[in-house]
């Protein structure tokens, strides 16, 4: 098997400091290419760009990995913000979007990590909870809770037992997206996994909580065996006798 290129979405901040310096700058935490390479896979960082180029920027994946981060503006699902929705980052909303969507179209290996997850079902025409209370910490820190995997799924092969999670998040999924089950549940019956089962797709999983911050490399490790053998991208996205794909 090869190293399989696992790209993760960032995100922009206008006021970032590192030494004597101070710009607006892609960024994401590193606990996500640190878990990519803790899993077996390389890591590159994709930056938020137009979303006409997102076709471009996934034929040249194994996988993608859709990160956390803010609220996805509720006009995407056709909803009013509720007052306790934060403010929207449409320019990131477009670009994952568009990642995911062109993942979907190739059907190249896609994990989403809690709003990663929010997008996917947003994506296949789901919707959110605007607010739910007792998924994350306060300000900043992370909270612990326990997720149970549904049996049969492929949530379930790589974590086939009830286990504790990093969780940070006040929104959840209500109805499901196009195709999608649900692959794990919270205590209180909040979905906390979806995938979409069968053939056509090898690989299309999103979680709720964030492996990231954990210890726990499994989720992950499933993205990159997925990613890791003979890819069909790469057969789609080159001509014969093109040489490397990157």
């Amino acid at each position: 098997m090869h190293t399989p290129l696992i790209g993760i979405s960032t995100y922009l901040e206008n006021d970032v400091r590192w030494g004597v310096w101070q710009h607006r700058a892609a960024v994401l935490p590193a606990g996500y290419p640190r878990l990519v390479q803790r899993a077996g896979g390389c890591a590159v960082m994709l930056p938020p760009d137009v979303p006409e180029r997102a076709e471009a920027v996934v034929s040249r994946l194994d996988g993608l990995v859709v990160s956390g981060g803010p609220d996805v503006e509720p006009v995407r699902y056709g909803a009013a913000p509720e007052p306790e929705c934060g403010p929207p980052d449409r320019e990131r909303d477009d670009w994952e979007l568009a990642l995911i969507e062109a993942a979907l179209a190739r059907h190249l290996p896609l994990l989403g990590i809690c709003r990663g997850m929010q997008l996917l079902n947003v994506a296949l025409g789901g919707t959110l909870v605007q607010h739910l209370e007792g998924h994350r910490g306060g300000p900043g820190v992370f909270a612990q809770h326990s997720v149970r995997p549904v049996a049969g799924t492929r949530l379930a092969r790589a974590l086939p037992e009830p286990v504790s999670v990093p969780t940070y998040h006040h929104q959840s999924l209500s109805r499901l997206g196009d195709g999608l089950v649900p692959g794990a549940y919270a205590e209180d019956g909040t979905v906390e996994a979806v995938e979409l089962p069968g053939s056509e797709h090898p690989f299309v999983l999103a979680v709720q909580w964030h492996p990231e911050e954990g210890e726990d490399t499994r989720v992950m490790r499933a993205l990159v065996e997925a990613a890791s053998g003979p890819s069909p991208v790469g057969e789609l996205a080159e001509p014969a006798g093109s040489g490397s794909r990157v």
